[in-house]
């Protein structure tokens, strides 16, 4: 498909053959100027995208690229996160820190894409396929994020029902990941309207917040949702969900940690809503995701992918986990950056 306004969720893309690369790189364009990236910027997109593009043409199966804005601190940028199931890359390496050398038979096509992108970061697995994230932003890109997802529509529709949101407030760091009942335009309006509720929400703990998302949507066909909130100064993480959205903490060395989330449906009937605190030590992950993603995956499965960023993460679990038979949305997060 091709995007002549790129909403802030992003746009997915199937890219397999080069009508549809060159559809992904005019779109990716366009952003850049929307977003009012300098020329040269716009042009150095260009290049990314069309790298990209071609590997995932000549050796993905299976692949496809989302294409979004990036917004932080009153900032906007550029990002790409391409996704292949195979055959992978057993000689990626993300050792380079100029940015300038590449290795084995990866050629002169990462080499590009990591000199001209503000971030860039990737996994791959032999076999199992490759991950790569890509910032482009005018000037220093901003700090690293601390918590980071993707949402992808059940295959035939543009709009997920499933989504999430992110925020700080009053030194909080909250998490939301919430499932449209249903899928279409009605059940990505009740994400919608959870997401804009939860980024204007009073402070208080996430079972607070719930409440406040259960009154705030009830004009929709409601959701299921959870909050959570890393407290990396307390070594907690407090957290309260509704309905069928899975949470998990998984720690180094241990076995990963379900967390609960009551039966119910936001925005409907009376719920009851309570908030649970959970043992969250430094380096510990937190990974949440709707009912579009089979809850079977295990990152010592990955090996080194638990400690990486949490987009790269959140984006690996999708390709493995996720059903294209409903909407799936992964979100990854830590107590720091």
């Amino acid at each position: 498909m091709t995007a002549d306004v790129v909403p802030d969720h992003g746009v997915w893309f199937r890219v397999d053959n080069g009508a549809t690369a060159g559809g992904v790189r005019r779109a990716t364009e366009r952003l850049g100027r929307q977003l009012e990236l300098s020329a040269d910027r716009v042009a150095d997109l260009a290049i990314i995208t069309a790298e990209i593009t071609s590997n995932l043409v000549k050796h993905a199966r299976e692949g496809t690229l989302l294409l979004r804005p990036a917004r932080r601190n009153g900032r906007a940028g550029v990002e790409l996160v391409a996704i292949d199931a195979g055959p992978g890359m057993a000689d990626l390496t993300l050792s380079s820190t100029d940015g300038h050398s590449t290795v084995g038979t990866l050629g002169i096509g990462l080499g590009a894409i990591v000199r001209q992108a503000s971030r860039f970061d990737g996994y791959s697995l032999s076999g199992r396929g490759t991950v790569l994230t890509v910032q482009v932003w005018d000037g220093p890109p901003p700090e690293p994020d601390w918590a980071a997802g993707l949402a992808r529509p059940i295959t035939g529709e543009q709009d997920s029902g499933d989504g999430y949101a992110v925020r700080e407030v009053d030194g909080r760091r909250q998490v939301l990941v919430c499932d449209g009942l249903g899928h279409g335009p009605l059940a990505a309006a009740a994400t919608g309207a959870a997401v804009a509720a939860f980024r204007s929400a009073p402070v208080g703990p996430p079972d607070v917040v719930v409440r406040h998302l259960h009154a705030s949507i009830s004009h929709t066909r409601g959701a299921a949702l959870a909050v959570a909130e890393p407290d990396p100064a307390t070594g907690l993480l407090r957290y309260a969900g509704l309905g069928n959205i899975a949470a998990m903490i998984v720690a180094s060395g241990e076995r990963r940690r379900g967390l609960v989330s009551l039966p119910g449906i936001a925005g409907h009937q009376r719920p009851a809503v309570r908030g649970y605190e959970y043992p969250f030590a430094p380096g510990s992950t937190l990974v949440m995701h709707s009912d579009g993603v089979v809850d079977r995956w295990d990152l010592d499965d990955y090996p080194g992918l638990a400690g990486r960023a949490p987009l790269l993460v959140a984006a690996t679990l999708l390709r493995d986990a996720g059903v294209r038979r409903d909407d799936a949305c992964v979100l990854v997060a830590r107590g720091t950056a």
